[in-house]
């Protein structure tokens, strides 16, 4: 029996990775990368010139700009255009060369600011997106919907999953670029080693998150990739296929920057600094659709948190700068 060839765009990136540990664990695969330098997946000929030269069966396109607050408010142009790009030129390329199955990785960024909570996927375009990181959900939601018209069109198998806050091992630790927990695990370890009496964390400490480790993603990716079509048919809908993938569970950002502090052994104050923006006042994934197709998450926050700081602390010197 040949190995399924599979190629996963952004393999270097968390959830890339994440996933291919996934799939390396399996004996019928083989994966297909390659690096920035190798393809430029911005580039419509480059990647359609790649399609042809591989033989490819599924593709995993976990491939994207992304970044925090700070990056999405200082680089919008960037976040819409590379994502718009990138999803575009694989999702097309793929269709061209008659790759039936691709798994398309959203952001639970795609939702209303003052969405339903719990979000269910019948949330998306119910209303207007959180302002700082709209180009970037914006690009997301385009995303989903170029699957569904080629499902609709051309009987594709092209699915999509809204994940929610990820962390784990090789996160961007990057001290402005990086989301919440990398952030605030790499300030508080900061400080721990410097004996500082406190650290200040961004906003009032009040906005409700929800975070999965990547482990989780990867393992949800692989299940939704695999489901039996009539499954996957059954409960979702042509022109809402998306799938949330989460916790189900959520606390506030003091909650969290407090288990950080916990984590990273600082022993100092916590401050907040109300003068910065909160973003989105909650964010919680409805994941009873996924949960309906047979998975459930495994990691629990704290333990989770306890694994990437050693992971971490691990790599220190390799960290981006």
């Amino acid at each position: 029996m040949s190995k399924q060839r599979i190629y996963i765009a952004g393999h270097r990136g968390m959830v890339g990775r994440a996933i291919s540990q996934q799939l390396q664990a399996k004996n019928n695969v083989e994966i297909i990368s390659r690096t920035h330098a190798e393809l430029e997946l911005t580039n419509q000929q480059a990647v359609h010139d790649f399609f042809q030269q591989q033989k490819i069966d599924q593709v995993y396109l976990a491939a994207a700009k992304v970044g925090g607050i700070h990056a999405n408010n200082e680089y919008p142009a960037e976040f819409i255009y590379e994502n718009l790009m990138v999803e575009a030129n694989i999702i097309h390329a793929a269709h061209q060369h008659n790759i039936q199955k691709l798994l398309f990785l959203g952001s639970s960024c795609i939702y209303p600011k003052l969405a339903q909570q719990p979000m269910a996927e019948s949330e998306l375009l119910q209303g207007s997106l959180e302002a700082t990181n709209e180009p970037y959900a914006i690009a997301k939601i385009a995303g989903i919907k170029l699957c569904e018209s080629y499902n609709r069109q051309y009987g594709r198998d092209y699915r999509s999953v809204m994940p929610t806050n990820l962390y784990g091992d090789n996160d961007n630790f990057h001290p402005e670029n990086s989301h919440v927990i990398p952030a605030l695990m790499r300030r508080f370890h900061e400080a721990t080693l410097n004996n500082e009496a406190s650290v200040t964390v961004w906003g009032s400490g009040k906005p409700m998150r929800e975070f999965l480790h990547v482990d989780d993603m990867a393992k949800a990716c692989v299940h939704v990739m695999n489901l039996d079509d009539s499954l996957y048919q059954t409960h979702t809908e042509a022109m809402s296929s998306h799938i949330n993938v989460g916790s189900g569970v959520d606390c506030t950002i003091k909650e969290l920057a407090e288990t950080i502090a916990k984590v990273t052994g600082f022993s100092g104050k916590v401050l907040f600094d109300a003068s910065k923006p909160d973003g989105t006042p909650r964010k919680l994934l409805n994941i009873n659709r996924l949960k309906s197709l047979g998975w459930q998450p495994e990691t629990i926050l704290e333990a989770g948190l306890k694994k990437t700081y050693q992971w971490f602390i691990a790599n220190h010197a390799n960290i981006r700068q």
